[in-house]
């Protein structure tokens, strides 16, 4: 607890820190808003379903609790973690802004319609904010888990489970017929892409990070 503190004081009276942790949420908030109208216009844009091979064959199952709650798990322990350790604070937030502009593009490009044996129009409240089912390439609930694998990945456990959580979302998004399954493959490799260049943007935050 000692050093908890020690490492949250030390970094909270550096004004390049504070500046840097108010620039990244700012940037998080303007990528939710771009994303919040990006996802309207994809949506309202959005022509008719295709087939899909993988979708064609799965069963249509209710993945609510998945792709609902365990989102909010996930971001709940992804915040945790940077409370637990303050220098993370503002690669992840950056990180995390530069994946939703860039989702938010992708989304804006194409304009596929719901698979029509989807599950999302049980879906009511908080998540038809974020999510607005026209907002399909690349897969959101595939993508930010592996985003945290990768900017995690030198805690081999940390890794570990947020590999699982990636695999376990995309599968969620497949069988509740969410996605396409271009959305979840596709999302392993733009991520990973993304990534790379918030390393290259953000450099001396990911350098704060591995400190």
């Amino acid at each position: 607890m000692e050093l908890f503190i020690k490492n949250h004081k030390e970094l909270w009276q550096k004004t390049d820190f504070i500046i840097s942790v108010l620039s990244g949420f700012l940037f998080l908030i303007g990528s939710l808003v771009i994303n919040y109208f990006a996802g309207i216009y994809a949506t309202e844009r959005a022509s008719n379903a295709v087939t899909d091979i993988i979708l064609d064959n799965l069963p249509v199952i209710n993945t609510e609790f998945i792709f609902i709650q365990g989102i909010f798990i996930f971001l709940f322990f992804v915040t945790w973690l940077l409370i637990k350790e303050p220098k993370r604070i503002p690669f992840v937030l950056k990180t995390i802004a530069l994946f939703v502009v860039v989702r938010s593009i992708f989304i804006s490009l194409t304009h596929l319609g719901l698979s029509p044996e989807n599950t999302f129009s049980n879906y009511t409240g908080i998540i038809k904010i974020f999510t607005f089912g026209g907002d399909l390439f690349f897969s959101g609930h595939t993508g930010l888990p592996f985003l945290m694998a990768l900017v995690f990945w030198r805690d081999k456990y940390l890794r570990y489970i947020f590999i699982i959580s990636s695999v376990v979302f995309g599968a969620a998004v497949l069988l509740g017929h969410l996605h396409y399954s271009i959305d979840v493959f596709a999302a392993f490799f733009i991520t990973d892409g993304i990534f790379r260049i918030a390393e290259k943007l953000f450099a001396k935050d990911r350098q704060l990070f591995l400190s």
